[in-house]
């Protein structure tokens, strides 16, 4: 079996990666970049024989996990396209919103190849979406070669790792995973059996959990910090995809089933019936839409239009943003430091309160580690990570499991599992 990384860029970002057999090819996820823009932004598709590939595994809906998916499919029809079915949902609505988002940076700056692909194409691509749920095994290819099972990552709704087992083969791919417990969303449940090769996403390798965490703290409300009937607005894709978690909430593994979102917490702006934008006012709660706040998405509009500049306000952050991205600038700026937010709009100062919780949907990187150190695999492909995390890892990994090989896969290198 040969294992070789599609990823036009190293760190995170436009993840996709390409599994060989004798008889069979597999692609595990189509991510699009979310530092570079057009097909800058996208996978080294070029990497693969047009029309060669028996099926793409996408493990959850983030943009840079599906994002390309139908770039992927242009020069691969026949592929079919394994997800979960809240995968499924939530990639629909991310992939027609990313289209709008391209349109319009089209118009503004002018970009040429956007949108990469059309509301028309996506209507076509999800009508064949091969669903599958969690725990039940399944061919990758028609002569059934290679077979696959998918496992809950604990990452977000649908989010899934998945085994593989060809030519005598284990291979195991994280996708993005988080063990822990959230306050919905249980933590991964992932097999244990030793791998021949584990594809694994390093994000958090450079942070270190801080000493006596403990999440249930930022309850706010149940503290009292947060009146009980503080207005919280939601906006822009999260109403979509609020939607969706709702009507999965008894299907889903949560610690709280059959909890909505929409009828729980009384959340505003939820309503598919309100007409015209969110209402800005004080004294509320604002949840939008991020992807790191990059331009065009809702949180960055807020921040550009009175949320950044204006004290008696505050950023609050409660995932991963990438340095280089609209959101990871505000995080390494001080106060009073101006921030581009848009490229095509004046910086914005920053004088609001900003803090950064760890409410990430990523791992910590000890957690993983000792996942590693449970499935003992001769071979683990480190990606997903900036060169610091990566390097962690290497380290961490060399030090507790010294006959395991350690690689970094580069853009089209190729490596026999």
């Amino acid at each position: 079996m040969i294992f070789k990384s599609l990823c036009r860029h190293a760190g995170i970002g436009a993840n996709s990666y390409l599994l060989e057999t004798a008889s069979a090819r597999v692609v595990l996820d189509a991510g699009m970049h979310p530092k570079h823009e057009g097909y800058e932004a996208v996978p080294h598709f070029d990497f693969l024989r047009e029309g060669s590939v028996d099926s793409i595994v996408i493990t959850h809906s983030h943009l840079d996990h599906v994002g390309t998916l139908p770039v992927f499919l242009e020069d691969q029809p026949q592929a079919k396209v394994f997800l979960s079915p809240e995968t499924a949902e939530l990639s629909s609505a991310l992939l027609h919103n990313s289209v709008n988002v391209m349109q319009a940076k089209r118009l503004e700056h002018g970009i040429t190849e956007y949108p990469l692909f059309e509301h028309r194409d996506l209507d076509e691509i999800t009508e064949n979406f091969e669903v599958r749920a969690i725990e039940r095994p399944f061919d990758l290819d028609e002569q059934g070669t290679m077979r696959a099972t998918f496992h809950d990552a604990g990452h977000i709704l649908g989010s899934v790792g998945v085994t593989i087992h060809a030519e005598g083969k284990r291979v195991m791919y994280t996708g993005d995973v988080n063990f822990e417990h959230s306050t919905l969303q249980k933590g991964a449940l992932f097999p244990e059996e030793t791998v021949d090769a584990l594809i694994v996403e390093t994000t958090r390798g450079e942070q270190a959990r801080t000493p006596g965490y403990d999440r249930g703290n930022d309850r706010f409300k149940t503290e009292g910090l947060i009146p009980k009937h503080t207005p919280v607005y939601i906006g822009g894709l999260s109403t979509k995809m609020t939607h969706i978690y709702d009507r999965f909430s008894d299907s889903s593994r949560r610690h709280l089933p059959g909890f909505r979102f929409l009828k729980d917490m009384e959340i505003e702006g939820g309503n598919k019936k309100r007409k015209g934008p969110i209402p800005f006012a004080a004294g509320c709660i604002y949840a939008l839409s991020s992807g790191m706040m990059s331009e065009k998405t809702v949180s960055n509009i807020f921040a550009r239009q009175g949320i950044l500049e204006n004290e008696k306000h505050g950023l609050f952050f409660v995932g991963y943003a990438d340095p280089e991205t609209p959101g990871g600038k505000i995080r390494l700026a001080k106060k009073g430091d101006n921030i581009e937010l848009d490229p095509g709009q004046p910086t914005v100062k920053l004088n609001c309160e900003m803090r950064v919780f760890d409410f990430s949907g990523h791992s910590t990187r000890d957690d993983i580690a000792d996942y590693i150190v449970k499935v003992r695999p001769k071979k683990v492909f480190l990606v997903h990570g900036d060169d610091g995390a990566v390097e962690w890892f290497r380290t961490e990994i060399n030090r507790r499991l010294p006959d395991t090989e350690v690689i970094v896969p580069l853009p089209g290198d190729e490596h026999v599992i």
